[in-house]
């Protein structure tokens, strides 16, 4: 079963900063989880309603955790 991540962070400043997520990743504000995609995007859609989002200045990411690979 796939579970879903929802990730509000701030936006980093452009310069003199290495984008990579994994080395620097962004400051998170909040993470909450979902069973299904379906809640994920709803979830999301109330974090992009935000006046901080919508200015630019935080972004939400919705990340799946515990994918099952397809078995060839």
């Amino acid at each position: 079963m796939t579970r879903f991540l929802v990730v509000l962070t701030d936006v980093r400043p452009v310069e003199g900063i290495d984008r990579n997520e994994r080395v620097a990743p962004e400051r998170r504000r909040q993470v909450v989880g979902a069973s299904s995609r379906e809640a994920a995007d709803r979830i999301a859609g109330a974090f992009m309603a935000l006046g901080m989002v919508r200015a630019g200045r935080q972004r939400v990411k919705v990340i799946a955790v515990g994918r099952r690979h397809a078995r060839d």
